[in-house]
């Protein structure tokens, strides 16, 4: 393959193509393709961009009919026909049968951009500066999203400036497993000497994705919004990864029943790889003057577009959602039995995770790198996560055949089988 002038242009600070290096050519649902027609199975789409597949055909013939009808696809944030189908499909379609009302902020395309709006938007709101935010936790690399992340690796980037604005307290299960974190939490809140400055908000992912897939309880869930509630702190739950179905619902936090005042969605929000974001916001914390968070890409007509065709093809009802729950299932059965193998062998290994967002927990970043590492020699794109990539993790799209998901599972397991030897 030619990758010399990949190499010699791009920047260092590429990965994908470092774990992955062959030149991909074309792509449909689960499958990859490279330029000398090698297929892989996909079980990382475009962590977590991809829900709907690579090249879905319903979103895709969306796409084609809205260019060639000439359709606005750059306006800035002008009112578009593509903004209205949009707003009132994600009403009529996502929020009202959930019973949840909220206004959408259009940032930035990307989730970092939405991080950043939620967290600023809540400090205007609220007329505090302090955000809550978790251990592992990752919620994107600028700066204000920057300084609600764990992982040491992204904030030494900074060139040694300094992170501020937020406190960090041990995410569900962190502190042990018979631990409630939050008993500390509230500890803080109740302690005017501990140092904590009462929150603006706090900000939080139900299933941490690039910490480890760590899975918050639901009732931890349930405690920390109660928790909230009563302290006068507004609660963000970022679904930029574990939203869009990955969980088997729409939103990550419908399995806990709670509301969540801000929520910040992106990744498989398009639903066909196309930058786009939104944050929603009780309508009350509305406080935005005219243009005070703004951005020249600030929501995407294409985007809006594919976005209002996957709601409509896949979440009029409950058949996808449970389907999505269906192959969590098959996934988490799989891991289950190759994390006991695992341990079998002498290294300690556990399955976790919640509906098609699942991996298998190491212990070693050296060992999963070596298995991720045999996957792809075998036809299988699988990627690492945790704070020493300890993790693997499973993203494949959620329309992935059942003969792909087994084919791709098998591969995972023959791989174990092998660097093990």
């Amino acid at each position: 393959m030619q990758t010399q002038t990949l190499e010699r242009l791009e920047s260092n600070v590429r990965t994908y193509s470092r774990s992955f290096p062959v030149v991909f050519t074309k792509a449909r649902n689960a499958r990859l393709t490279d330029e000398s027609g090698s297929e892989y199975i996909d079980f990382l789409a475009g962590a977590g961009t991809l829900n709907y597949g690579h090249n879905n055909p319903h979103l895709k013939q969306a796409l084609l009919d809205y260019l060639d009808s000439d359709g606005i696809v750059h306006g800035l944030d002008f009112w578009t026909a593509a903004k209205r189908d949009y707003l009132e499909t994600l009403e009529e379609v996502i929020l009202k049968p959930r019973g949840l009302e909220y206004k959408v902020h259009l940032p930035g395309p990307t989730g970092t951009n939405a991080v950043e709006a939620a967290i600023r938007l809540a400090r205007v709101a609220q007329g505090r500066h302090n955000i809550v935010t978790f251990t592992n936790g990752f919620h994107g690399v600028t700066m204000g999203a920057l300084a609600t992340t764990g992982n040491r690796k992204f904030r030494e980037a900074t060139g040694g400036i300094p992170l501020q604005g937020s406190a960090f307290m041990p995410y569900d299960g962190y502190l042990g497993e018979h631990a409630d974190s939050l008993d500390y939490f509230e500890k803080l809140l109740g302690d005017n000497s501990s140092g904590l400055d009462l929150p603006a908000a706090v900000i939080v992912e139900t299933v941490q994705g690039e910490g480890g897939i760590n899975v918050a309880g639901l009732d931890w869930l349930k405690r920390l919004e109660t928790i909230c509630r009563d302290n006068g702190i507004l609660l963000i739950v970022d679904d930029i990864q574990a939203g869009c179905g990955r969980t088997g619902k729409f939103f990550s936090f419908e399995h806990a029943g709670i509301k969540p005042d801000i929520v910040t969605n992106s990744k498989s929000l398009s639903g066909f790889g196309l930058p786009f974001a939104h944050v929603l916001m009780r309508p009350d914390l509305d406080k935005w003057k005219p243009g005070q968070y703004n951005g020249t890409f600030r929501g995407f007509n294409l985007a809006f577009a594919t976005a209002a065709a996957a709601m409509r093809q896949y979440w009029g009802d409950d058949t996808f959602e449970r389907d999505v729950q269906r192959k969590g299932r098959v996934v988490e059965d799989r891991f289950q039995k190759i994390a006991a193998w695992i341990s079998e062998q002498g290294v300690p290994a556990t399955e976790r995770g919640r509906g098609l967002m699942r991996g298998i927990d190491l212990g070693d970043g050296d060992l999963a790198d070596k298995i991720t590492a045999k996957a792809f020699e075998k036809g299988l794109v699988i990627e690492t996560s945790g704070q020493a990539g300890e993790v693997v993790k499973c993203l494949c799209p959620l329309t992935i055949p059942d003969e792909d998901l087994l084919e791709g599972l098998d591969i995972l397991e023959a791989s174990v089988r092998e660097v093990m030897a």
